[in-house]
């Protein structure tokens, strides 16, 4: 048996049954019902990779519209457990976020989870595809990159946005922030939210939250000085962004080194 039901403004439909649950945003048709209720067999079929490593990442296209498809790994045993009855899936996590925090992250279509025997198998995200020239890894990785540093400063104040709203994206890492010139401004968007957390951020929330960027310090210089011009704080935020970005350096490149892989600078 499917019970079909409205949850808030910003869903459409919650569909559940024993074998799967779903939600889709209101914005979209009924149509997208069995997009998301057949997800596994479009996916199975489409070759459009746009990612693959623990989650794979497909562009499909659906009633006119290019969505983005993240199959999430299958969870072991225990975790099966986990999401089952005690936490919420990583996907429905995705989906949730992106409507809290609205025009920070592409928009949100729905999310779909399968289950056998109670225990969740399989789970997607599906989101509206946002057309992006590139993400922050080509500037930072790049010194030639047209006009380099003020993308850095635009990113530093977007930046500050997600702070003010009490956003900490807990993997702001370069592949996660998507880039888009439009009308000489830069345009930003977050993507892998479902580690997201909401409070409010101290001084060193804030400065602990360029660390994964893996930037250099003198570009993590020109971001945390125009984070600094848009708020009250003095200089110690610059030396706090430039520590905690070494940190997480010395950190990853430790573990590396027990592993006999090749470190960064």
């Amino acid at each position: 048996m499917i019970t079909s039901f409205c949850l808030k403004d910003e869903t459409k439909f919650a569909i559940i049954s024993p074998m799967n649950k779903y939600k889709l945003n209101k914005n979209y048709p009924n149509s997208f019902q069995v997009f998301l209720l057949d997800i596994k067999e479009y996916f199975y079929h489409n070759k459009n990779t746009i990612h693959k490593a623990r989650n794979e990442l497909k562009v499909i296209k659906y009633d006119g519209i290019d969505t983005v498809v993240k199959s999430f790994r299958v969870p072991n045993i225990l975790n099966q457990i986990v999401y089952s009855f005690f936490r919420d899936s990583k996907a429905k996590k995705s989906y949730e976020y992106s409507l809290k925090i609205g025009n920070f992250t592409p928009e949100p279509i729905g999310y779909v989870e399968f289950y056998a025997f109670k225990l969740l198998k399989e789970s997607y995200f599906i989101s509206k595809k946002f057309d992006y020239d590139f993400t922050i890894r080509e500037p930072l990785q790049d010194a030639n990159f047209l006009d380099r540093e003020n993308i850095f400063k635009a990113f530093a104040k977007f930046t500050l946005e997600l702070h003010s709203k009490n956003i900490f994206h807990d993997d702001y890492s370069p592949g996660n922030i998507l880039i888009k010139k439009e009308d000489e401004q830069y345009i930003f968007k977050i993507v892998d939210i479902n580690r997201m957390k909401f409070f409010n951020l101290t001084q060193e929330d804030r400065a602990k939250n360029f660390s994964k960027l893996w930037a250099n310090d003198a570009i993590l210089t020109i971001m945390a000085k125009e984070y600094l011009l848009h708020t009250h704080y003095d200089d110690t935020f610059v030396n706090q962004v430039l520590y905690f970005s070494n940190q997480n350096k010395k950190i990853k490149n430790f573990k590396k080194r027990l592993k006999g892989e090749e470190v960064k600078d």
